[in-house]
């Protein structure tokens, strides 16, 4: 936490701001071009240190939440921060499930609060409303009030680059994975390596090599039971699989974020990725995976219930995602290796970038401070405020070990009552679900990711990954730009979504992979791309 500081005002400064308000509308809330409302908010706020307001304020906030029976208003995290900013938060809150619907209702009828928190609120709304005025323009805030996130933007240029729209303009704040957290960025799926070794079998490093062992899996019964009910793979959904599976194609070597796109090998040039020859070969060779009953047969409908039950009874070989232990109970996982596939390409770009949703904290044209509110936010993006945000209180909810390190208390790790981890820390905390603004750092966040398995995972994965620099953060389009992509890609992200399906389950042949092709391209692809293309070049241009 920053020293406290007796801060004072100078004539000089209110009206240099005022002035700054008036030409950028930056500050929004009544009275926002108003020197004196601008002088009155800036009276009842210290700028370091904290309590945040000299006389408590009252701010309006709308969020999105995991549990439906977690009252934020008595949650310690946020009666905590009350007292030490003395900023109370009246919170309305929505389960996750609903939040799309509540929050577009609330926007379209004008009856919105003061600032959206863990709302996930999409780059169009944000787009579409911080042009309308609707939403506060953070710029400036952000500058002035906001030190720990202004660092991060300094940091890592990509942060600022990928947040900024194209008037230069800053409608939110994002969830921030530190790159310096490995295991967020690098890792593979994981096998069971009991299963390897009770088939003598060793860790796949082609693809040719993983059909193998898929195979066996299904037929040599690595589990000894006497009953071929193993499943060689588990996943949630077809894709799951084929993003892993990428980089042993050439594909998506800038990462994932604009999974669509990337630049072709030979030329340079920007192109679309499920029309390209090494994306059919994808599909080929899973689309075997599946005929060959390598693949869960429900792979196509899963639900996570579905998963839940067969990853918990032991029946896959590999799972996609976090380590089985985290979420299934499951020991004797590992990480598998990353694949060289058919044309000797050995990489991993199942990469993001470390730029999470952008609309995770949103300021509205109805806040009244919103000078102390991008202070309330921007406590959660330097080290105490994580601290805080992600584990809890020292000797309630964690203790520092013998090694330095944090780590949860049993009534987190072992909860008396029987609650999981997600459950238990939903008691005192609101991170659980995945939706927030701040930056998630290792020594803080215990989550799966944060285990030494998913840590030896990333570290082997790691040489094979494209490099930080080389990702690209989701790009940014003009309100003009994104109104027509948003028509043009809603068809083609359909249809591909739906083709992918058929050719990976045998519902299509790939001797219907050209009028599959021609369809895209009849469906103003080119103008598309040339979309994508003038993003990426603002990108590649901005400093």
């Amino acid at each position: 936490m920053r020293p406290t500081k007796r801060y004072t005002v100078t004539l000089s400064v209110l009206l240099s701001f005022a002035m700054l308000v008036t030409a950028c509308g930056g500050s929004g809330g009544e009275g926002a071009a108003d020197p004196d409302k601008v002088n009155e908010r800036l009276a009842l706020m210290n700028k370091e240190g904290m309590p945040i307001a000299k006389e408590k304020i009252n701010m309006t906030t709308f969020a999105g939440k995991l549990y439906a029976s977690a009252d934020w208003g008595k949650l310690m995290l946020w009666q905590e921060y009350e007292k030490m900013s003395n900023i109370h938060v009246e919170w309305e809150t929505v389960q996750f499930d609903s939040l799309k619907e509540k929050r577009n209702i609330k926007l379209a009828g004008g009856d919105y609060p003061e600032l959206f928190f863990a709302s996930a609120l999409p780059k169009t709304d944000l787009i579409k409303y911080g042009s309308q005025g609707t939403f506060l323009k953070l710029n400036d805030l952000i500058d002035q009030y906001a030190p720990n996130f202004k660092q991060i933007m300094e940091q890592y240029p990509i942060v600022k680059k990928g947040m900024t729209m194209p008037d230069g303009s800053i409608y939110g704040l994002p969830t921030v994975f530190d790159p310096e957290f490995k295991s967020l960025f690098y890792g593979t799926p994981w096998m069971k390596q009991e299963w390897l070794d009770n088939l003598g079998l060793k860790a796949p490093t082609t693809l040719e090599e993983l059909y193998t062992v898929l195979k066996a899996f299904k037929e040599k019964d690595p589990n000894k039971n006497g009953k071929q009910d193993e499943i060689p793979w588990g996943s949630e959904g077809v894709w799951i699989m084929m993003d892993f599976l990428r980089g042993a194609f050439g594909l998506n070597q800038n990462g994932i974020a604009n999974k669509n796109v990337d630049l072709e090998p030979s030329t340079g040039k920007l192109r679309f990725v499920p029309t390209t020859d090494a994306y059919k070969d994808m599909m080929q060779y899973v689309a075997k995976l599946y005929k060959d009953g390598l693949l869960d047969k429900e792979t196509f409908t899963m639900k996570d219930t579905d998963i839940t039950s067969k990853a918990s009874a032991g029946l896959y070989g590999f799972l996609d995602g976090v380590d089985p232990k985290a979420i299934y109970n499951q020991e004797g996982y590992v990480g598998m290796p990353v694949l060289t596939g058919p044309k000797g390409d050995r990489m991993l770009t199942n990469m993001g970038s470390p730029l999470g949703n952008l609309g995770m904290f949103v300021l509205t044209d109805k806040a009244k401070h919103p000078e102390a509110a991008m202070r309330w936010i921007d406590h959660f993006y330097g080290d105490e405020g994580a601290k805080m945000f992600f584990m809890g209180f020292e000797g309630i909810t964690y203790k520092v070990n013998a090694s330095g390190e944090y780590e949860y208390l049993d009534v987190i790790q072992k909860n008396p009552d029987g609650l999981n981890l997600d459950q238990a820390v939903s008691q005192y905390l609101t991170w659980p679900g995945g939706y927030y603004p701040g930056i998630v750092k290792q020594k803080f966040f215990k989550g799966a990711e944060g285990l030494p398995s998913s840590m030896e995972n990333a570290e082997a994965a790691e040489p094979y990954a494209i490099k930080m620099e080389d990702v690209w953060p989701s790009f940014n389009f003009t309100p003009e730009e994104q109104e027509e992509l948003t028509t043009i890609q809603t068809d083609i992200q359909t249809y591909i979504d739906e083709m992918r399906d058929k050719f990976a389950s045998g519902a299509a042949g790939f001797d219907k992979w050209e009028a599959y092709v021609k369809q895209i391209d009849q469906m103003n692809i080119k103008r598309y791309l040339e979309l994508y293309q003038a993003a990426y070049d603002r990108y590649k241009g901005e400093k």
